[in-house]
Formats: C-alpha cells, structure tokens, sequence
C-alpha cells in the first residue's frame, strides 16, 4: 500500500480495488478519502448499487473524511444527501492520526448521526480494545469542528517555522478555537459539539503534532518555502488550504469576525508576507477577551 505500508492487515480482511466486490456482503459502507475524491467516490458507489439491482437508499454511509466538498463548498453530509437523497449516515472524527489508530494505539472519537439512536448502534462498529466512540445527534458540528481546525493548524505551523515560540502557538490554538466556536455555531454546530473531542480536541492534535499534514504545511511556509514546494514535499492533499478559501467567504458574507482564519487565507491565496500577517494580527485593536 502506499500510505502505512508497515501495518499488517489482518488475515481475515479481503482487500479488493473493484467496488462490485464488496456489494454483495454489505449494507454498510465506510469511507476514507480527501474531501477532494468524496463526490465522486458516492457517486461511484451510488450508481454501482443501482446497477446491481440494489435500492441504494437501503445502504448505510458513514465517512472520516474531514473538509467541506472542494467544488461547493458544502458540508460532505449536504452531498451525502444530494447523492443517496434520504439516506442513514454518520460521521466518525475525534483527535486521530492514522497511524496510530493502525497500529492500535488507545485514541477517543465521535460517532455523529441525525438520530441519536444511529448514532449509538453505529458506534458500536468502532468499539475495539482500543478505542472509545461517543455518539451525537450533531453531524453538522462534528463535520465542522474537523474541518475548521485545519486552518488554525496551518497557522500553528507557520508561527513555529518563523521561531516565534510555545507562547505564540499557545495564543494562536486558543484564539483559534474562538474562530471554531464562532464560525461553527453560526453555521449550524452546537457550542458543546465543538467544545469536545471533533472541535477542541482535533485542534490541540493537529496543531501541535508533526503528524499533521496541515501543521507541516504551515512550517513549511514559515521558513520560507513556497506553496507548491510544501505540497510537493508532503504529497497528501492540505484539506486546509481549502477550508481557508471556503471559511474566508462564508465569514465575510455572514459578517463573523475570524483573524485567524483571514490571515492565513492573505498568505496561501492573495501571496501576504507570514512575518506580517503575523504582525498584523498583534496590531489589531485590543479588546476584551
């Protein structure tokens, strides 16, 4: 395999590259792209069910991927239902990198569904010796708690590649919940949702840890690399490079107050200089917290 070649798949896993394969032993289908690849990986699954003869509104969906679609700009469960139409799906995020939940490291995470009640039987698919699943009736907050943290992780990364310290990165994950809090809740989330494992919990994670793919990134452009040579040396889609593009309209249509966010969008996509974005959000006028 090309990514985690070093963990050993266990005997009783049939792997397959041919997606008819799998429709005959299965309702539930779980799936693991870039946010990128979600559309079209429905879609796929959506017309291969009809094609054998399955009413694909019969079938279960539940995703990991975190990000909103690329093309739209909606939440990946507004696609979910604009593929399957009315469909039982879930989401499953929390603070977790693949390659230790691969090599069955302890890790927590969230069940999320429309129904409580899904959203409790289907976590119990996850419940393994080493993972503890919450369930929650918060699809929208989990799936944006996961997605916006991409962004604060980009700028984490940043901070630390210009050297400016643990002080400037603790100030940066702190503000940078805010912004979660603020632009989730006005797009639907719950308060507590992003408070939890899906919100602060992947922030801390991903901002912090060098596993983050969105955290290299931004140390890569804090010393000095450009975009392209970043992307290239990590060779994994930056789901927050386009978060902050999505993040960046949607506050300035709703009027939400996001620095953080705006900042590092100045930087990826309109060529701002890191050291005075950085500088230019100590500059803001102070207020209260």
């Amino acid at each position: 395999p090309v990514y985690l070649p070093q963990v050993q798949l266990p005997d009783h896993l049939r792997v397959t590259a041919t997606l008819s394969d799998v429709l005959n032993e299965s309702s539930l289908f779980v799936l693991a792209v870039p946010s990128h690849s979600f559309r079209q990986s429905l879609e796929d699954l959506c017309q291969t069910l009809e094609r054998s003869g399955r009413d694909p509104k019969e079938s279960t969906i539940i995703w990991g991927t975190k990000g909103f679609d690329t093309a739209s700009g909606k939440l990946l469960s507004e696609i979910c239902e604009t593929v399957f139409g009315d469909i039982r799906y879930g989401v499953i995020s929390g603070p977790s990198f693949a390659n230790e939940l691969a090599n069955r490291m302890p890790t927590a995470l969230t069940m999320a569904c429309p129904s409580l009640d899904d959203a409790r039987e289907l976590a119990r698919w996850f419940r393994v010796n080493y993972t503890r699943v919450y369930y929650s009736d918060d699809p929208v907050g989990v799936q944006l708690g996961g997605a916006i943290k991409n962004v604060v992780a980009i700028a984490a990364g940043i901070s630390d590649g210009l050297g400016f310290g643990a002080n400037a990165r603790a100030a940066l994950i702190t503000r940078g919940l805010t912004e979660v809090s603020r632009i989730g809740t006005a797009l639907g989330g719950r308060s507590e949702t992003l408070m939890g494992l899906s919100g602060l919990g992947d922030l801390i994670l991903t901002c912090t840890d060098d596993q983050s793919r969105n955290r290299r990134f931004g140390l890569g452009i804090g010393k000095g690399k450009t975009i392209q040579k970043v992307q290239q040396e990590i060779n994994q889609q930056i789901e927050g490079i386009n978060t902050s593009a999505i993040l960046y309209r949607v506050a300035s249509q709703k009027q939400i107050e996001i620095p953080i966010t705006e900042q590092v969008h100045q930087i990826l996509c309109e060529g701002a200089d890191p050291r005075h974005a950085v500088s230019a959000l100590l500059k803001r006028t102070p207020r209260a917290e």
